[in-house]
């Protein structure tokens, strides 16, 4: 009998085992003795590995933190890696975020593609060859995480007393096989106010921006002082000119300009319209005198402006892999005594750090700017030609019948939180995005065809 016809007969199960999962609220809260992220999602855990058991398979619980179902003997075992725990719900959906119902053949809930369906789809394609007993050279795990939405601290957990897998994927991106992501950081530039403003006006306060990993599309200023209709006037002069959307009112004696930007993600700035630097743009014509604030924004428009690629920073890095350097300037917040800009660069795979913010610190020399906090994620490339991505091209290719194009991209996915892993699925090409968004599904359709492939892939992984 085949894989196919295998899961074919066992859709049932795994349609009713999705639904199963799918009822529980796994968003984190607080923690409880065996469920450190809260006892949403250590119920959600204990449901994999209770429909794990049922299945056969071995079952081990690391704390709360992770857990996981094995099959087969060998030293090494190959991996598949997803997470159970869930954003919010959110407004706007058409059928209850946790009733896991079916309409129009689709199962409505939250985590039904990210990433409860997808893995118990892989849950049940290792069953499908645990009962035609296909010969495996290496044992296979199928490991729930529990923290991937807020911090994949479970990540360190499992790997401080377990090896990683020696190949691997996680469904928690989309097919075909996403095999470069870009290195990623958050950091603070800050420069402290001390020589103050002399102008005849003053800027009282600057703020903008939601998230470093978001183009913010809104900022704003305050100014007080002398002439505040004249820079009224200047705003829309200015606004008029450039193309940006800026606009300026007078409320309580002081100027309030507002700039609306556009938003994107923060790993494709180029699609966005940076708010804050058009605020920045504008602000720098204004007289507040030789002082900290005004060298801060004049180097922030020389060398950051609406530039989304880093180049006029002396970092735009590129290569052929993953392609530009991605520099977001995120949030701003400035008061009387600091300024501060929280930046999102993402740097392409062949590069290092080093490489990236050694020519950034350099543009920092004698501006009395530093940088603070700083958050890393290390790239992940694989070679077109690895073992792992020749063979999960052929799966793909064998079960759907389409060319199986390698992505990279500027986010990042579960697989940077273990090595030897890589993103393979679960949506497919040409589907919309309704990750992490109202009525969040999967189609029956596509988790039996996910139980398939990745069924195929395990096989040939730890075959």
């Amino acid at each position: 009998m085949s894989i196919e016809k295998r899961i074919e007969e066992i859709k049932s199960e795994l349609i009713s085992s999705t639904q199963e999962i799918l009822k529980i609220k796994g968003v984190e809260g607080p923690a409880v003795p065996g469920a450190p992220f809260g006892e949403g999602v250590g119920a959600t855990l204990e449901c994999a590995l209770e429909i794990s058991r049922r299945l056969g398979f071995k079952t081990v619980n690391l704390n709360g933190y992770v857990g996981y179902a094995e099959y087969g003997e060998g030293e090494d075992y190959v991996g598949v890696l997803g997470h159970l725990d869930v954003v919010p719900e959110g407004e706007g959906w058409l059928y209850p975020p946790y009733g896991a119902e079916i309409h129009d053949d689709k199962i409505y809930a939250r985590g039904a593609l990210d990433d409860k369906g997808p893995m118990i789809a892989a849950l049940y394609g290792l069953k499908a060859i645990k009962d035609l007993n296909l010969p495996l050279t290496h044992r296979v795990r199928i490991i729930f995480g529990t923290n991937e939405e807020t911090g994949c601290k479970e990540m360190e957990h499992y790997l401080a007393t377990e090896k990683p897998p020696i190949y691997g994927f996680t469904p928690d991106a989309e097919y075909p096989i996403i095999y470069a992501e870009k290195g990623l950081t958050i950091f603070d530039i800050v420069k402290e106010l001390e020589v103050k403003q002399s102008g005849g006006i003053k800027i009282e306060y600057i703020k903008g921006g939601l998230a470093a990993n978001m183009v913010p599309e809104y900022s704003e200023a305050g100014i007080s002082g002398i002439g505040l209709l004249e820079v009224k006037e200047a705003v829309n002069k200015f606004a008029e000119s450039s193309g940006y959307k800026l606009e300026a009112e007078i409320c309580s004696e002081k100027l309030i300009i507002k700039s609306f930007g556009q938003a994107a993600h923060g790993s494709t700035p180029q699609f966005g319209k940076n708010g804050i630097m058009q605020l920045f743009e504008f602000l720098g014509s204004l007289n507040i005198g030789k002082c900290d604030l005004s060298e801060f924004i004049e180097f922030c428009n020389k060398n950051i402006g609406m530039d989304p690629y880093g180049e006029l920073f002396g970092c735009g890095l590129e290569d052929k892999p993953s392609g530009k350097l991605s520099f977001n300037t995120g949030i701003v917040t400035m008061a009387e005594d600091k300024i501060t800009l929280n930046l999102n660069l993402r740097y392409p795979v062949t590069h290092t750090l080093e490489d990236m913010m050694i020519p950034f610190k350099e543009r920092l020399v004698g501006t009395g700017i530093r940088v603070e906090a700083l958050e890393h994620q290390k790239p992940l490339y694989f070679s077109e030609e690895h073992p792992l991505i020749k063979i999960l091209q052929r799966v793909y290719t064998e079960q759907t019948g389409q060319e199986a194009t390698l992505l990279a991209i500027g986010g990042g996915t579960y697989a940077k939180e273990m090595p030897n892993i890589v993103a393979f699925g679960p949506v497919f090409p040409g589907q919309p995005d309704i990750i992490h968004q109202p009525n969040e599904c999967i189609t029956l359709e596509d988790l039996i065809l996910n139980a398939k492939i990745y069924a195929h892939a395990i096989y040939e992984l730890a075959k």
